[in-house]
């Protein structure tokens, strides 16, 4: 990615930034009247808080990327529709979830069509085994993408959770595209909704004014797992793997070990171990400040796997994430002598 590209992606994160905040500011006070999240068993919160932020950070990100891209006036520099429309698809039944609760099957049907727009619009030659059938490769991808999409909204229960998660995984895609690994469409779509998290970051720090709702958590996983699946078609699965390690385990784990405890899985509940952390005495704070610590030194343990062309060696940063994230999860389910 030659440096005016890079300047355009700082560019990009700075105007989707400044659009976010100022939408957010303008429709905070109608978001007051028609979605105010009432405090339930998944919260954090103890107020009626607004939700929808996501309205403005999805359309930031959209409105900068197109731009960048439009800016760029490379033929390879295009996002392709389907994303474009899946990603509205998918904020459009979030904001529709948000208002008036959606019914769990139609939500998950929608949900899948917009997954699977994506990954089946992609070009033949995209393939992560090149060995096996295509068609089952991205049955498999449909089901991991509607699972990622999904993990996502579950893991936005805490003030400034998904910008310490999605930022650092947004600024290592851009980083990765300036080093040349990812074409530039997907770097512009990183910084621009980069750009947009750190725009929301003032209205959702503790005590949060406003929260994503689903119009921004649902789009965002999209989003991101769209960039993901990018750097997994490169053929760089291990740092596809490595950047969304935390939500990942977290989010996988728990629905596991409420799957084997009989537990209602698909209802709300406070069991994440980020969730379980503030239970355990840590501070909002202390929760979302070892999340992105722990997210930037997964950003670098992915571009390591990038860098180098050992496999053994990105299995090996593999296992040293995986390691780091473990350990990060264990301090969370651990109780504090004396709150923090």
């Amino acid at each position: 990615m030659a440096n005016s590209q890079l300047a355009l992606s700082f560019a990009t994160a700075a105007a989707a930034g400044l659009l976010s905040g100022v939408m957010i500011w303008a429709i905070r006070p109608l978001l007051l009247q028609i979605a105010l999240a009432q405090p339930n068993a998944r919260s954090s919160h103890r107020d009626p808080t607004p939700q929808g932020a996501g309205v403005a950070v999805i359309t930031a990100t959209l409105t900068a990327a197109v731009a960048a891209v439009a800016l760029a006036g490379s033929a390879g520099a295009t996002i392709p529709f389907p994303v474009f429309a899946a990603t509205v698809l998918i904020a459009v039944v979030g904001l529709a979830d948000d208002i008036r609760s959606i019914p769990v099957l139609p939500r998950f049907l929608l949900q899948g069509v917009a997954v699977a727009a994506v990954i089946l619009a992609a070009p033949e030659n995209l393939r992560i085994v090149a060995s096996g059938p295509i068609w089952l490769e991205r049955a498999v991808l449909v089901l991991a993408g509607l699972w990622f999409v999904n993990l996502v909204n579950f893991m936005d229960g805490l003030d400034l959770m998904t910008a310490a998660e999605m930022v650092p995984i947004t600024g290592a895609v851009v980083l990765l595209g300036w080093l040349g690994i990812l074409p530039a469409s997907t770097t512009l779509a990183a910084a621009a909704l980069c750009g947009a998290l750190l725009g929301f970051v003032p209205f959702n720090r503790p005590v949060a004014k406003i929260f994503l709702g689903d119009v921004g958590s649902l789009p965002i996983g999209l989003l991101v797992g769209w960039c993901l699946l990018q750097l997994a078609w490169h053929q760089q699965i291990a740092a596809a793997l490595l950047l969304p390690l935390y939500y990942l385990a977290d989010a996988t784990f728990t629905l596991l070990r409420r799957m084997a405890r009989g537990e209602r899985f698909w209802t709300a509940h406070r069991t994440h171990f980020y969730q379980r952390a503030t239970d355990n005495g840590f501070s909002v704070w202390r929760v979302v400040g070892e999340v992105f610590a722990l997210n930037v030194g997964l950003a670098a343990l992915a571009t390591g796997a990038v860098m180098t062309s050992s496999a053994a060696i990105s299995s090996l940063l593999l296992v040293v994430g995986g390691i780091a994230t473990a350990l990060v999860m264990y301090r969370f389910s651990r109780r504090q002598a004396s709150p923090t």
